[in-house]
């Protein structure tokens, strides 16, 4: 059996209650039929599963399902999203891709000895490094190769160990591995990525995707906050030291670098296609596809749209509890979210055309979507009754969940096609 490795272009995509996977996958065939390659990854991580109360046995189920019933001859996978030493066991028998996530992990000192080894071993690296492609050197002293060992080894230490059982279990080449260390506070500097990936090839983990933090603001499900010009730069210093580490470290050729959050980012979409042609990008979609559920719902009417409004308004009851574990990447002003009794006589354009994210729509209300974004757990709690009004409506919701994922995501990152939204809002950010 020959070793499992990720295409070029991949998406992650969220499937909150493993009903779309259809649908998901339709856009990926839409897209080979306009000349692109583009592998699905279902991704659903352990908080996740334990708020819809589910086992990744069915995300898989359901990815296997969508993929006989369409014909998809092209490999896909099944992602174990941000495990650790604690929670990887559960995924062992159902996956085939593991987001290693050390973000925890950084700024914990490894052992002196370690540093001093590591600091020894890669004591070359220290200099001036000319990147192939962009027009800049990255700088690396000394001084900067110890701070980043004291800051970093330790965390790829803990990924060696989450690797290790991983393969243990499954063995050596079954799988795809990536690192993220994107849920942290400052961005890694692509000098930082290169040092970081030496210690990852040190410990001998074969990464086919890193997931740095970048510069700016990747809020859940919304626009992206920051200066794309240095997105852009930023990220053309990384793909070149992804590159220049995989000449020189002996990493795996196909390694890539991995946009967590990265649904809706439609300014920064451009400078992503641009800069990753030629290496290729994976790009996670996260819960896009469930606030696709609630748009669909909204827009079938009747029994659908009356749901709609009900898990708003336990959302707003309990804003404070659904927001705590997203602190970090969600920004909702209060103000601006629609007192529930006002959204309960809303008609299913006034619903959708809150929700659906135009930027250039007078009645887009980011905050709302940022809460319903995060709302998952009220639908969740609903159990069958949720479901069944999915399967009732699934024709109008697998419409907006395909048109939404190629139209909005696959076209601008993988085919270089912007959507009119896509194209207003790099207009406004330049």
């Amino acid at each position: 059996m020959s070793e499992l490795e990720l295409g070029k272009y991949s998406i992650g995509v969220g499937d909150r209650f493993a009903h779309q996977a259809k649908a998901q996958l339709q856009a990926c065939i839409e897209a080979a039929r306009a000349g692109v390659e583009v592998i699905p990854v279902w991704n659903k991580s352990n908080r996740e599963h334990n708020i819809i109360g589910s086992e990744p046995s069915q995300t898989r189920v359901a990815a296997d399902a969508a993929v006989k019933a369409l014909g998809w001859k092209k490999p896909y996978f099944r992602d174990a999203d941000h495990i650790n030493l604690t929670t990887v066991d559960r995924f062992l028998a159902s996956c085939d891709f593991y987001t290693i996530d050390v973000a925890d992990a950084i700024g914990k000192p490894a052992s002196s000895s370690a540093i001093e080894k590591f600091v020894r071993q890669r004591a070359g690296l220290a200099g001036t490094l000319c990147l192939e492609g962009v027009g800049e050197a990255i700088e690396i002293t000394p001084e900067l190769l110890r701070a980043t060992a004291g800051k970093f080894l330790f965390a790829v230490e803990e990924a060696g160990k989450v690797y290790r059982k991983i393969e243990a279990a499954k063995g050596k080449g079954n799988f795809i591995a990536e690192v993220s260390m994107d849920e942290t506070d400052a961005a890694q500097t692509p000098a930082e990525l290169l040092i970081i990936l030496a210690a990852i090839a040190d410990e001998g983990i074969p990464v086919q995707t890193i997931a740095p933090k970048f510069t700016g603001r990747f809020n859940k499900g919304v626009g992206y906050v920051g200066n794309v010009a240095q997105f852009r730069r930023e990220m053309a210093l990384d793909v070149a030291a992804i590159a220049w580490a995989v000449s020189n470290f002996g990493l795996p050729k196909n390694l890539k670098l991995s946009i967590h959050s990265g649904s809706d980012k439609f300014s920064i979409y451009p400078a992503i296609y641009e800069t990753t042609k030629k290496s290729g990008v994976h790009l996670k979609t996260a819960g896009t596809t469930w606030l696709e559920e609630i748009i669909g719902l909204a827009e079938a009417g009747g029994d659908g749209l009356a749901l709609a409004k009900e898990i708003y308004a336990e959302a707003y009851a309990h804003r404070e509890e659904l927001c705590a574990p997203y602190a970090s990447v969600i920004d909702i002003d209060p103000a601006k979210l629609p007192a529930p009794a006002t959204v309960a006589i809303w008609t299913s354009d006034q619903f959708t055309s809150a929700l659906r994210h135009d930027p250039h729509s007078p009645a887009y209300n980011s905050s709302l979507r940022q809460l319903l974004h995060v709302g998952f757990k009220v639908a969740a709690k609903m159990g069958d009754r949720y479901l069944r009004l999915l399967e009732a409506n699934e024709k109008v919701i697998a419409k907006n969940v395909t048109e939404n994922l190629y139209d909005r995501h696959i076209a601008p990152v993988f085919l270089g096609k912007p959507s009119p939204v896509a194209q207003l809002e790099h207009a406004e950010a330049k």
